[in-house]
């Protein structure tokens, strides 16, 4: 179930009070439980201060947005803590601390990765803030505002003889694992045919809807390879025993994600900033173990990082 809460981000002071939600989000309450001493729970947020000047580049009379958000259940992504509805993650964060900057309330609503962008456009949501992926195709139709660096990676279990893939054809064969909706099945999907081309079998895109389910296809040996961010491919292999990060594959900035057009963009841009400037950012990509991924100033819809 997605459920739909008002949050007022101003009177936050608890170090383990984060976004709340009900649902399952795909992840049991056990499975949780099993990993949260991992889960970091430190409050990097609760401080940030509203700041006015970049408050009044909000449109007249917004206070309230509403913000969609996909839990995958694998941080730095967005996931539950212990108690099962505690939302928490390097998204959370860092929308929790624009919120503040901003003096917005948010009534935050989970949806699965797929499923926001798409609904930006029909005004469903106001923003998307899940490790969206700048890309010059989806610049088409929806504006983005770069908060981190992330990317494309692989990563597989430790006995398998990949080393690292930098051209996709090395995949020929294989069964890949990746998120759906995601940039990632798109570029596996656009390249099937450099396996076919090469006179080889065409690998076989794999695609899951949760993280969870991707792992276990790989531990069990469903599948062969996982693609996906480079930040979570990070977190799970040094989380989960037998596995192995092979290698970065494409950088891409990361932003939050509003519908074409949108008058919030410049308001965003000057929070991000702010956090930039106050040290928020830096304890926010701390605390997730994250630092490789900094910006050093936020963009409104940057061309994608090629090469």
């Amino acid at each position: 179930m997605r459920t739909r809460l008002l949050v007022p981000f101003v009177a936050i002071t608890s170090a383990t009070l984060l976004l709340t939600a009900c649902g399952s989000g795909g992840t049991g309450t056990s499975a949780v439980a099993a990993r949260s001493d991992r889960v970091p729970t430190t409050d990097v947020v609760s401080a940030e201060k509203k700041d006015e000047a970049a408050a009044k580049l909000l449109p007249a009379g917004t206070t309230q947005l509403t913000v969609a958000i996909s839990v995958g259940g694998t941080p730095p992504g967005t996931t539950y803590l212990s108690d099962g509805t505690t939302l928490t993650g390097q998204d959370v964060d860092f929308t929790k601390a624009v919120a503040k900057v901003l003096g917005l309330r948010l009534k935050v609503e989970q949806a699965s990765f797929e499923a926001i962008l798409p609904a930006l456009d029909s005004g469903k949501y106001d923003v998307g803030a899940s490790n969206f992926g700048v890309t010059d195709e989806r610049r088409r139709t929806i504006d983005f505002v770069t908060y981190v660096n992330d990317g494309q990676g692989f990563a597989t279990r430790k006995d398998s003889k990949l080393s690292e893939v930098t051209d996709l054809r090395q995949l020929c064969g294989l069964n890949v694992a990746t998120g759906a909706g995601t940039t990632f099945e798109a570029t596996l999907e656009e390249n099937r045919h450099l396996c076919t081309d090469a006179g080889e079998k065409a690998y076989q895109v794999q695609t899951y809807a949760e993280p969870s389910a991707i792992w276990s296809s790989v531990q069990q040996g469903r599948s062969d390879v996982v693609m996906s961010t480079i930040n979570g491919l990070h977190y799970a292999v040094a989380h989960q025993p037998g596995l192995k990060f092979l290698n970065e594959y494409h950088r891409l900035d990361v932003g939050f994600a509003f519908k074409k057009g949108t008058k919030l963009a410049p308001a965003f841009r000057a929070a991000v900033n702010r956090l930039l400037a106050d040290g928020t950012y830096a304890r926010i990509l701390k605390k997730w173990g994250t630092t490789g991924s900094a910006i050093t100033t936020s963009r409104i819809s940057p061309p994608e990082l090629k090469g």
